[in-house]
């Protein structure tokens, strides 16, 4: 389904039983989620990276997507950050001397239980059954409540679109649908990322630890337990908050407001005054989108006939 306003306003109506039965549920039952065995994900060791950056545009060319060359003047990839051209980026930590102390890989971490699918009133970002974070355009309103709830800052907006996406790493669900790899993982020179079930992964990490005692960062894997724990697990040699990863707690963000879900949609009436003025910043929005549509439509007809 095309989205424009019209469908938008329609899922917005249509589906308002079945998007609020169905986050009572959630509420009732997600006390505590856990990775499924068949969870899948990626493990990236910071000590193993060189930096090449050959992830990033084996991503953007598996996606579709345009190079940043912006920082370059058009010479070459070069984002600062994710953007709605980069789904995946390899950023660089700087020691006290000002020399690269480490690399770091940033990309969705495919949360066990994501904040973004948790904050998402229409359900347009899900999981699969391998447990990958995936957007689903026909039901996207463009919120982007998915960008103010992510803790890792992940999901970027389409700004410059009139039918925007919501941009993110899907772990190339349509390789690993067909048996392959995601592609960063594939180009990887030195293999310092890694493609596999989630439980294979952690216990991979835990064998490198074993392996070199002291050597990595306090022997911790991230993404074991952070904020509920995630697909993405990480190794270094550095503290984690210096490679951008925050601090969290081992319980998820959508955990510690499903006691206050429980109260607030017990009564129904919250998430009809919700969705209500939802249908009406959906209108103002699409309304606006047209009229600027047509005003550059026009515009460039009054061109042509010059």
């Amino acid at each position: 389904m095309k989205l424009n306003r019209r469908n938008a306003l329609r899922v917005l109506t249509t589906g308002y039983v079945a998007a609020t039965g169905a986050r009572v549920a959630a509420a009732a039952v997600h006390k505590g989620i856990e990775a499924s065995p068949e969870a899948v994900g990626m493990l990236y060791d910071a000590t193993v990276c060189i930096g090449c950056k050959t992830c990033e545009v084996a991503c953007n060319a598996a996606n579709g997507l345009p190079p940043d060359t912006g920082n370059s003047g058009g010479l070459h990839q070069q984002p600062k950050s994710l953007n709605d051209h980069t789904k995946n980026i390899i950023k660089i930590f700087q020691g006290p001397d000002g020399r690269v102390a480490s690399f770091m890989k940033q990309q969705c971490m495919h949360c066990i239980d994501p904040a973004c699918v948790a904050g998402c009133p229409m359900g347009a970002l899900n999981k699969d059954s391998l447990g990958i974070v995936g957007w689903n355009g026909s039901l996207c309103i463009g919120c982007r409540y998915c960008q103010i709830a992510c803790p890792y800052n992940v999901p970027q907006f389409e700004w410059n679109k009139v039918n925007p996406k919501i941009v993110k790493c899907e772990l190339c669900r349509d390789r690993i649908a067909t048996g392959g790899i995601p592609a960063c993982v594939e180009v990887c020179p030195v293999h310092a990322v890694i493609y596999g079930k989630r439980e294979d992964l952690l216990a991979e990490a835990k064998r490198r630890i074993a392996k070199r005692p002291g050597f990595y960062y306090q022997d911790h894997v991230y993404g074991e337990h952070e904020g509920g724990g995630t697909q993405v697990l990480y190794l270094s040699h550095v503290p984690f908050e210096k490679l951008g990863l925050p601090l969290l707690s081992d319980r998820s963000l959508p955990s510690t407001v499903r006691k206050v879900e429980d109260v607030v949609y017990q009564g129904f009436l919250t998430p009809l005054v919700a969705y209500g003025a939802l249908a009406a910043i959906v209108k103002n929005r699409w309304g606006k989108h047209e009229r600027e549509a047509q005003k550059e439509t026009a515009e460039t007809g009054e061109e042509e006939q010059l």
